[in-house]
């Protein structure tokens, strides 16, 4: 398994988020990460990145302890793409997508060949390839968006976290980002979770849906989290539902929560 919590507590202050959860991630599969405001994805997203502490419990990456793993091996193991609006205005994209090699490159940080193949390998597969000498101040926030993670696929670590990464995102640009995880997932093998209020993506487009039901944790496919009543107890006028035909989730309008 790429991710595992074993027997996991995780406050914040005095207050207990998760209380003994235990759970796993395997490798190629893209996992949605939700809950209501307040109730810990970026916290649980950080503690997993070692950014972190945990009140009790572990977290393996990869089969290893994560306090066994030292911040040089962790920078080969995962990425974290924040939920911030990164427009940077001196650098170009192919530039920003570089600084995910930073974890390969000598001391003096020079790229090698193979470091500029991966570059342009990750700028193509999230479609910006003719954005490469474009710096990001000029371009729209899914434009941004994509180009890092591009540099989150460049640093070429087995797994991918991302914090809201449709934010800022209209509905279509929303989709279409969403779509490109999962073929990160499944086409470069990654473990990718990510969290999210899109409870339209999250319920149709993922292979599993991770609920934060505070201090429990469920992680299940969306139609089993939905048979068994949690998506409805807490997330009311979602207007979810099962279509017998197609056999799949659908939503009576978008929701967000």
């Amino acid at each position: 398994m790429s991710i595992q919590l074993n027997n996991v507590t995780l406050s914040y202050g005095t207050r207990t988020l998760l209380d003994r959860v235990s759970t796993s991630l395997p490798a190629s599969s893209l996992t949605a990460l939700i809950g209501r405001n307040g109730t810990g994805k970026s916290t649980l997203l950080r503690a997993i990145a070692g950014l972190g502490s945990l009140h009790d419990g572990q977290i393996s990456l990869c089969g290893r302890p994560l306090s066994q793993i030292s911040p040089e091996e962790r920078a080969r193991t995962i990425a974290f793409v924040t939920t911030e609006k990164v427009h940077i205005p001196n650098l170009t994209c192919e530039d920003v997508v570089a600084l995910g090699r930073a974890p390969y490159t000598n001391w003096i940080g020079r790229l090698q060949d193979d470091d500029r193949e991966i570059v342009g390998h990750a700028l193509e597969v999230v479609g910006m390839s003719s954005f490469a000498r474009k710096t990001m101040d000029a371009m729209s926030d899914g434009e941004c968006q994509r180009v890092m993670i591009a540099r989150a696929l460049a640093q070429d670590t087995p797994i991918i976290l991302l914090d809201e990464p449709t934010a800022f995102l209209d509905l279509p640009n929303r989709y279409s980002l969403a779509l490109l995880l999962a073929r990160l997932a499944h086409e470069e093998h990654k473990c990718v979770l990510f969290s999210t209020h899109d409870m339209d993506i999250a319920l149709s487009l993922c292979d599993s849906v991770m609920l934060i039901d505070t201090p429990r944790l469920h992680n299940a496919p969306a139609l089993q989290l939905i048979s068994q009543g949690l998506i409805d107890r807490l997330f009311t006028g979602a207007g979810i539902r099962f279509d017998p035909v197609t056999k799949g989730v659908q939503l009576e309008k978008s929701s967000d929560f």
